[in-house]
């Protein structure tokens, strides 16, 4: 269905439509990738010395570029977060089973906790496999029916129950990943049930990554938002373990992992105590801290009270787990081009003139421990959400070179499909939905922030039908990225990159941003679509008609 929603938005009725793109400053983006990804910047992590380089050159940035500071003369939003690094780490064990596990940190597990306190100390908890670890019930799913896992710690399985299920049918959407599936919803269902712990299986292909990921992105600082609780709600701990440990300690417990990792995919699914108990504990080494949105505005020239919004993150992992010798992850693609774009685009926008709309661009920090920076501004908006016209987000262009087509994340759920389809047809280029909707991108990146609050956000990613090569190519760059650069430290900048298709994608959210910010149109989400409700009553609130 929304296959065909999406093929049928060729354009939007009454949307005004700028001309083609004018050239995208490629020296620009060059040049912002290159210095916010040198070592210098030592990955720029959220309260790091690197978030302090990376706020002062992109306040430059945002000025010559022609910006005008945006939160109330000041480039800069606070965002209060707290940083938590886990140290001494002791081994997960497991005792009870035929067999003692003993799984060592970074290597067979990774563990942490949101909550701010020096020490954690999990001992003696009695385990127990909740399957997926769901309670959803419009679907009639409760992997935590008639169980009491106060205490305990529990072992879980990403992503949703179906989706190895071919198609986008099923009881959650089939191949296509819901929010059930992330490992964010994990943690978070396992403490609203009082789980003393929650541990994550991980498998490459529902996780999306290799464990390569989840040591680098899961062994360093942590962050989490600032709460008056201390987050003490949440689980004392929580992570990831090793699929071949996970079949050792359900071997243990006199139980066969595959057997009930299949029972779990069928609804009704009762969750199994294994016999074990878990312990684990570690220092928490805690560090309040402030950090920061950095916002500019071009305003309009005739409804300067309402916004379009382009988004992009700052922030990366810092110092990471060393691979031959380097410790810095310095997130070259993810996502130094992507503020390098947000940069251009200002640049581009200014040179043309006010838009009729007031158009704002937010270099957002600590995506990567959570959607945290865009999670406050969707909290704590600096410019109404209610008067938010929609948006684009940016993350990780990729440098593939030039595309036929647009991979499109979350087809069909909004108006903005007819926007970015029109300026795909002045490119000559195509949308296509994403290949691989198991992997749940629409809930990973900080357009989702703002969507969670109504405000139509168009995210799509590099088309992987390159002109050189084709489909077998485009699919190739991928996968070598993912494996190889992907949250590791070799995710840096290469001056022989060819961004002659980051130019074609920067080009497609310019003629987006600037149709909307010319127009007098208010996309909205589609019918049924689970953020129209939140749109409809924002909109409501601030007077407009439907």
């Amino acid at each position: 269905m929304r296959r065909l929603i999406l093929a049928a938005l060729l354009a939007t009725p009454g949307m005004a439509l700028a001309q083609s793109a004018p050239p995208i400053s490629v020296e620009t983006m060059k040049t912002v990738t290159k210095t916010l990804s040198s070592d210098a910047f030592e990955g720029r992590a959220p309260g790091s010395a690197g978030e302090e380089k990376t706020l002062a050159y992109l306040k430059t940035a945002f000025a010559q570029a022609g910006l005008k500071p945006g939160n109330k003369g000041s480039w800069l939003q606070d965002v209060p977060l707290v940083e938590i690094t886990a140290q001494n780490v002791s081994p997960l064990t497991f005792t009870g089973g035929t067999s003692p596990l003993s799984l060592a940190y970074g290597k067979d597990m990774v563990v942490g906790t949101y909550r701010v306190t020096p020490h954690i100390d999990v001992r003696n908890s009695d385990v127990v496999f909740a399957g997926y670890g769901i309670v959803a019930p419009e679907k009639g799913w409760n992997d935590y029916a008639g169980l009491d896992v106060k205490g305990k710690t529990v072992i879980v399985l990403i992503n949703d129950p179906d989706w190895q299920t071919p198609g986008l049918t099923g009881d959650f959407g089939g191949r296509a990943m819901t929010y059930y599936g992330r490992w964010t919803y994990k943690y978070e269902e396992a403490a609203r049930q009082g789980a003393a712990a929650v541990i994550i299986v991980h498998q490459t292909e529902p996780a999306a990554y290799g464990w390569n990921v989840v040591a680098s992105s899961n062994t360093g600082a942590a962050h989490v938002a600032d709460a008056a609780n201390g987050h003490m709600d949440d689980t004392a701990a929580h992570g990831w373990m090793q699929l071949d440990q996970a079949h050792a300690l359900f071997a243990s417990a006199g139980k066969d992992f595959d057997q009930l990792a299949a029972a779990a995919k069928v609804k009704g699914f009762k969750a199994v105590p294994l016999g074990v108990k878990a312990s684990v504990s570690f220092d928490n080494q805690i560090k309040k801290q402030i950090s920061h949105n950095v916002v500019g505005i071009l305003p309009g020239r005739e409804a300067p009270n309402e916004y379009v919004l382009l988004s992009a993150h700052w922030d990366h992992l810092g110092h990471c787990t060393p691979v031959n010798g380097d410790g810095i992850c310095n997130g070259a693609v993810d996502n130094a081009d992507g503020v390098a774009a947000l940069v251009a685009l200002a640049q581009a926008n200014a040179k043309a003139g006010p838009a009729r709309r007031s158009m704002v661009f937010v270099a957002l920090t600590a995506e990567e421990s959570g959607l945290l920076g865009s999670a406050y501004y969707g909290d704590n908006p600096v410019y109404p959400l209610s008067q938010t016209v929609g948006g684009a987000n940016m993350d990780a262009l990729a440098m593939y070179g030039p595309a036929r087509d647009v991979i499109v994340i979350g087809p069909g759920k909004s108006e903005l499909d007819g926007y970015l389809n029109a300026a795909l047809k002045r490119q000559g280029r195509t949308a296509t939905p994403e290949p691989t909707p198991e992997k749940g991108f629409y809930y990973r990146s900080d357009h989702f922030s703002l969507a969670k609050h109504g405000v139509p956000m168009v995210y799509f990613e590099t088309g992987q039908n390159l002109v050189r090569g084709g489909l077998a190519a485009g699919q190739a760059a991928a996968k070598d990225y993912e494996e190889h650069r992907y949250h590791a430290p070799a995710d840096e900048y290469d001056p022989n990159w060819d961004w002659s298709g980051v130019q074609q994608d920067v080009g497609l959210y310019y003629m987006i941003a600037r149709d909307l910010a010319d127009g007098r149109t208010w996309p909205n989400w589609l019918p049924g679509d689970e953020f129209r409700a939140i749109r409809d009553k924002s909109r409501a609130g601030a007077g407009a008609a439907k």
